[in-house]
């Protein structure tokens, strides 16, 4: 499967920004989806992720409450809605894919290329 996200940019501290992932392929609702992000000098780490279906849903304590991600599994795009944004939210920020199990254990095998979000104070 191949992985295209969007929607970066540039927002003030407390503002809202929506990505989008969209993938490639007949099987999408059989892949668990999810968000990754990754600062400066800082290691990639997950953000959210969803179920297959779109019933079952994760976060990472740090986005819990700002951050909602869902997916349309009729146009193969998942959603990462942010609001509230601070700071320390910026980085780049990556789509994910894996069959079988839930993106947020690791060894994902399909991601979709950066798209930078920067938050100004």
């Amino acid at each position: 499967v191949q992985l295209q996200a969007s929607g970066g940019g540039l927002v003030q501290t407390g503002g809202s920004l929506t990505l989008s992932c969209t993938a490639s392929g007949r099987t999408f609702s059989s892949y668990t989806m999810g968000w990754f992000r990754q600062a400066p000098g800082k290691e990639r780490e997950f953000v959210a992720s969803i179920s297959g279906g779109g019933v079952n849903t994760y976060y990472a304590d740090s986005v819990k409450g700002r951050f909602t991600i869902s997916r349309d599994n009729t146009k193969n795009t998942v959603y990462l809605r942010m609001n509230s944004l601070k700071p320390e939210d910026t980085a780049d920020y990556y789509c994910a894919a894996k069959l079988y199990s839930d993106v947020r254990f690791g060894s994902v095998k399909y991601w979709g290329q950066g798209t930078l979000v920067t938050v100004s104070s």
